[in-house]
C-alpha cells in the first residue's frame, strides 16, 4: 500500500476497535456525526465518504477505539439542482416505492409487481399528455388561432395563421423534448454508481440483502426503454387522434395500429415479471426493449411527418380533437388499475389473528398518492399556462379540458376529506394516547418535585404526539380510496358535464360554490408545489429543516428503481457496498468494528450486515438508536423487513447488538421487545432493546438553569447511555472467539 493510501485509510493495530458511525436522514456534517471536530476524510469522495478526527499525536492506550463516520447525506440530495429534481420527480418516486411495499405473499407477488409497473407506466403517459396538452392543445390549437392570444407575442405570432398540421408538427417538439429530458436524466446516474459492487459470495439469501449487491442497471435499462417507447407512443396517439378528426385515411389507420402494437408490447413486457426481472447477464430482453424504443422513436418521426402533410382544412374551434377523451381514458385506466391493486392486496392480506391491520396496503396508498400528485401537477401546469396565455382574463378559448377540471375537484375533495378524518382521528385517539403517556411519565418520574409540573406536561405531550405515528398508515389508506374515487369521477367529463352542474343537480350545492372550490383547489395545488420547492431548498441549506423533511427523500431513494425508471437513483446501491467494503478492509487489517446507525442509518447498517461474509461479521457489533426498522419499515415493507431478517442480522453479529429507543421518538422504536429485557426470556433477542428515559430528568440539574431537553428522534452519541452501550459492545468484541454472547 502506498503512503498516501495508508494515510487515507487511517492507523490501525490488531488491538484496535473502530466505531463506524452512520448518520440518519439529516445531512449532518462529519464533525457533527463524530462529535469530535475537526475531522479529515480518509476514504470516499465528497458525496459519500469516511471521516476521522484529525490526528493529534500518539495515543498511549494499548487498546483504543478509533471513531470514524460515514457521511452519505449528499447521495440522495447533494446539489441544489438534484434536490429540486426530487420535487419534480416525486410522483415517480412514490410509485416506485409502492413495488417495494408489496406484502410478503408469494401467491400475489407477480400480480402486485405487474400492477405497480403498469400504474408507473400510466404516470409516464400522463407526463407526456401534460406537456402535449399545453403545447398542442393550448398553444398550437387554441392560442395560435386567437388574435387576442397572439397580440404582443412575437415569439408565437410567427406560427399564427399557419396550417394546423404545421403548428402541431412544430410544437410536438415540446413533449418530445420533455421525454428526452427525463430519458437523459435517468441514464446518467447508472454510470455514476456502476463502479460500486458488493461481494456476491457468502451473503444473506433474504430479500433485503438484494439492496446494494443487486446490479439494478440492467433492469433499470429495460424499464427505461419500455417507458421511453410508451412515452413516444402516447405522443403518437395524441397526434393521430387530431389527424383523424377530418377523416381517417388508410395511412392514419395503419400508423394507429402500429402505435397500438407498441403500447400493447410495453404492457405485455411489464406484465411478465419473469422477463423484466431476468438476470443481468441475459441480454436478450435488453435487445428487445431497446429495439422497441427505437421503433417508437422512428414511429414518432413518421407520425409527425404524416400530420405535417395532413389535409388543408382542419376542424375549427373547441379543443384539440381527441385530447380530452384520451386524457379521460387514461384516468379511467388508472382507476381500474388502482381498484385491481386494492382488491389483490385485500384478498391476499395476512389473515392471522395477530397480524398487523392494513399490513401490505402501503403499496396502494403510495400509488394513489403518486397518481394524485401527478394529476395535480399536470392540471396545475395546464391551468397556469392558460392563465398566462389569456393574461388572467376569463377566456373560453383557453379553457382547460373537462378531465382536468374534474381531476382538480377530485384531488381537492380527497385532500379536504382526509384532513377532516385526520382531525377526527386525532381527537378520538387523544385520550388514549395521553393516558399511555401519563403512565409512562409516572413510571419514569415517580416522585417529581412540585415545580416539575409544567415540564411533566411537556413530556406527556411529546409522548402523546409520538404515538400518533401508528395512525398514519390508516389515514394513508383513506386518502388512497378517496384519490381513487376522485380519479374515477373524471369519466363524467366524457359527457361534457361540469362538476358544478352535476353537484348542483344531484346534491343541491350551488354551482358557484363548486366552481369556487375548484379555483381554490387549483391555488392550493400551486401552494403545495411551491411549498415542496421551498422545502427542498431549505432542506438542502438547513440541517435542522432537513431533519424533518429529508425523511421522505431518504426513504424513497433508498430503494432501487424497480417500477419507474425516471425515479431518483438509489443511493443504497453505493452506500451499502461502500460500507461493506470499508468494514471488510478494517477487519482485514486486524480491527474489530462497532457499527452504529442512527435513524435511517440503522437501515443502511442492517442491509450492510447482510452483505458481510461470516468471517467478517464475526468481528462486528451493531448499535442502533432511533431505529425505524420495526415501527415503520416492518409495516411499510413487510416483504423485506420481518422477524426472520431481524433475527438473522442479530445472529450474523453474534447478538452483539444493542438498540436504544425513546418513548418521545415519533419515528424510531423497539425492534424485538418494548419491555425491559428479562434474564433469559425470549433468547438473545430479548437483550437487544433498551429503552432510554427521555428526558433524563424533569428538573434542572445542579449547576444548570434549565432541565435536560426532550431529545425525541435526535441522535444520542453524546448520551451517557450510548457511551455505556458502546463500551459494553467493545468489551464483547474483545472477548476470545467462541465465548457465548451475554
Amino acid at each position: 500500500m502506498s503512503d498516501a493510501a495508508a494515510r487515507r485509510s487511517g492507523p490501525g493495530t490488531s488491538d484496535d476497535v473502530v466505531e463506524l458511525r452512520v448518520h440518519g436522514a439529516a445531512n449532518v456534517g462529519a464533525g457533527q456525526a463524530l462529535d469530535l471536530p475537526p475531522v479529515e476524510q480518509v476514504a470516499g469522495d465528497r458525496n459519500g465518504g469516511f471521516y476521522r478526527p484529525r490526528h493529534r499525536g500518539p495515543d498511549p492506550g494499548a487498546a483504543r477505539v478509533t471513531v470514524e463516520a460515514y457521511r452519505w447525506g449528499d447521495l440522495p440530495s447533494g446539489t441544489m439542482a438534484r434536490t429540486l429534481s426530487l420535487v419534480l420527480l416525486l410522483p415517480f418516486m412514490l410509485v416506485n416505492l409502492a413495488i417495494w411495499m408489496r406484502p410478503a405473499n408469494r401467491g400475489s407477488d407477480a400480480t402486485v409487481r405487474s400492477l405497480c409497473r403498469l400504474l408507473a407506466l400510466t404516470l409516464t403517459a400522463l407526463y407526456v399528455l401534460a406537456f402535449a396538452g399545453v403545447a398542442l392543445d393550448l398553444v398550437a390549437w387554441k392560442c395560435l388561432t386567437s388574435p387576442q392570444c397572439l397580440a404582443g407575442r412575437s415569439w408565437l405570432s410567427w406560427l399564427g395563421g399557419r396550417p394546423a398540421g404545421l403548428r402541431l408538427a412544430v410544437l410536438a417538439l415540446v413533449p418530445a423534448a420533455a421525454v428526452g429530458l427525463v430519458w437523459r436524466a435517468a441514464t446518467r446516474p447508472g454510470r455514476v454508481f456502476e463502479a460500486f459492487r458488493a461481494p456476491e459470495a457468502e451473503v444473506s439469501g433474504h430479500p433485503l440483502s438484494t439492496i446494494g449487491r443487486w446490479d439494478a442497471e440492467p433492469l433499470v435499462g429495460r424499464l427505461r426503454s419500455i417507458h421511453v417507447a410508451a412515452a413516444f407512443a402516447t405522443l403518437d396517439v395524441t397526434l393521430l387522434a387530431a389527424r383523424a378528426s377530418p377523416g381517417a385515411s388508410a395511412g392514419t389507420v395503419t400508423l394507429a395500429v402500429v402505435t397500438g402494437a407498441v403500447l400493447a408490447t410495453c404492457v405485455a413486457l411489464l406484465c411478465t415479471p419473469a422477463l423484466v426481472d431476468r438476470a443481468p447477464g441475459d441480454r436478450r430482453l435488453d435487445r428487445v426493449a431497446s429495439t422497441l424504443r427505437t421503433i417508437a422513436v422512428v414511429l414518432t418521426i413518421v407520425v409527425t411527418a404524416h400530420v405535417l402533410t395532413g389535409p388543408a382544412r382542419w376542424p375549427e374551434g373547441g379543443g384539440l380533437p381527441g385530447y380530452d377523451s384520451t386524457l379521460t381514458c387514461l384516468f379511467v385506466t388508472q382507476t381500474a388499475l388502482l381498484a385491481a391493486l386494492g382488491a389483490v392486496l385485500l384478498w391476499r392480506r395476512d389473515r392471522r389473528p395477530d397480524a398487523t391491520p392494513l399490513l401490505g396496503l402501503g403499496a396502494l396508498a403510495s400509488t394513489a398518492a403518486a397518481i394524485g400528485l401527478a394529476v395535480a401537477y399536470s392540471a396545475e401546469m395546464f391551468y397556469r399556462a392558460a392563465d398566462f396565455l389569456d393574461r388572467n382574463a376569463p377566456n373560453t378559448s383557453t379553457a382547460p379540458p373537462q378531465a382536468y377540471t374534474w381531476a382538480i375537484y377530485g384531488f381537492f375533495r380527497a385532500v379536504l376529506i382526509t384532513l377532516v378524518v385526520a382531525g377526527l382521528v386525532t381527537l378520538a385517539s387523544r385520550p388514549g394516547r395521553f393516558r399511555a403517556a401519563a403512565a409512562i411519565v409516572a413510571r419514569d418520574h415517580p416522585d417529581p418535585p412540585a415545580e416539575a409540573g409544567p415540564r411533566l406536561r411537556q413530556v406527556r405531550r411529546a409522548i402523546a404526539r409520538a404515538r400518533f405515528t401508528e395512525s398514519l398508515i390508516p389515514l394513508a389508506v383513506v386518502y388512497a380510496c378517496l384519490a381513487g374515487i376522485g380519479t374515477a369521477t373524471t369519466t363524467i367529463g366524457l359527457l361534457d358535464l361540469r362538476p358544478g352542474d352535476v353537484v348542483e343537480r344531484y346534491a343541491g350545492v350551488p354551482a358557484g360554490l363548486v366552481s369556487f372550490a375548484i379555483g381554490f383547489g387549483s391555488w392550493v395545488i400551486a401552494a403545495i408545489i411551491l411549498g415542496l420547492v421551498v422545502g427542498a431548498i431549505f432542506a438542502y441549506r438547513t440541517v435542522e429543516y432537513r431533519r424533518h423533511v429529508g425523511v421522505l427523500w431518504d426513504l424513497g431513494t433508498f430503494w432501487p428503481r424497480a417500477a419507474h425508471p425516471f425515479a431518483p437513483p438509489c443511493y443504497a446501491e453505493r452506500a451499502v457496498p461502500e460500507l461493506t467494503r470499508r468494514i471488510t478492509y478494517l477487519v482485514g487489517r486486524g480491527n474489530a468494528v462497532l457499527l452504529t446507525g442512527h435513524s435511517h442509518g440503522s437501515v443502511l447498517a442492517a442491509a450492510t450486515v447482510l452483505q458481510l461474509p461470516p468471517r467478517i461479521s464475526s468481528r462486528v457489533a451493531l448499535l442502533t438508536h432511533a431505529a425505524p426498522l420495526r415501527r415503520l419499515y416492518a409495516r411499510l415493507f413487510p416483504a423485506y423487513i420481518d422477524d426472520e431478517v431481524l433475527h438473522e442480522i442479530g445472529a450474523r453479529v453474534g447478538w452483539r447488538w444493542v438498540n436504544l429507543w425513546r418513548d418521545t421518538d415519533p419515528v424510531g422504536g423497539w425492534i424485538f421487545s418494548a419491555h425491559p429485557p428479562g434474564a433469559t426470556a425470549g433468547g438473545p433477542a430479548s437483550a437487544v432493546d433498551r429503552r432510554a428515559r427521555d428526558p433524563a430528568e424533569v428538573v434542572a440539574p445542579p449547576g444548570d438553569s434549565v432541565p435536560p431537553p426532550i431529545l425525541g428522534h435526535r441522535p444520542c452519541e453524546s448520551d451517557r447511555r450510548f457511551a455505556e452501550a458502546a463500551r459494553e459492545l467493545v468489551e464483547r468484541l474483545r472477548e476470545p472467539p467462541g465465548e457465548a454472547p451475554r
